[in-house]
């Protein structure tokens, strides 16, 4: 029986200020409508909320000015449909403003069977990995993607190798 695979994905970005800092708040006023978006959005999943706040962050020990987002998508189309084709795109263009440039990858994308609701230690681990070897099935990118049979065809497809 073939296994059906949703789309996890991870992304951060350091910000260049505090949360309630003037220099963000136009994004965190952003950010109650953007989540609504998503969590409206056809092929939507799942997303780590910071808590019932429309507009809360993730709270985590991966250090102050770290902003997490992490999500689970039925699929690709998905999930490129509410990125570059919903209003998520003006505050995608705006990022520069808001965060910190990167010189590592700052989102990576794996497969995870239906049903299973990754960790953010995973989703960190993923995002390692992805630094430390590149592209590969158990952690890709929108540029460098590989199809959920290339992952399920790997042992152990949902568990990222250490």
């Amino acid at each position: 029986m073939l296994t059906v695979m949703h789309l996890a994905q991870l992304n951060i970005g350091h910000m260049r200020a505090p949360k309630e800092s003037p220099e963000l708040k136009e994004f965190v006023e952003a950010l109650a409508p953007i989540n609504a978006l998503a969590d409206a959005a056809p092929g939507f999943v799942w997303r780590l909320k910071g808590g019932e706040e429309p507009d809360a962050t993730v709270k985590h020990e991966y250090g102050d000015h770290l902003l997490i987002n992490f999500s689970v998508w039925e699929s690709r189309e998905p999930l490129w449909n509410y990125m570059y084709r919903t209003e998520h795109l003006a505050v995608l263009q705006r990022r520069r403003e808001w965060f910190v440039r990167s010189a590592e990858a700052t989102s990576v994308m794996w497969w995870i069977p239906e049903g299973v609701i990754p960790t953010l230690e995973e989703g960190m681990a993923r995002l390692a990995l992805l630094r430390a070897e590149g592209p590969g099935p158990r952690a890709f990118t929108f540029k460098e993607f590989y199809e959920s049979s290339e992952a399920a065809s790997l042992p152990a497809a949902a568990e990222p190798r250490k």
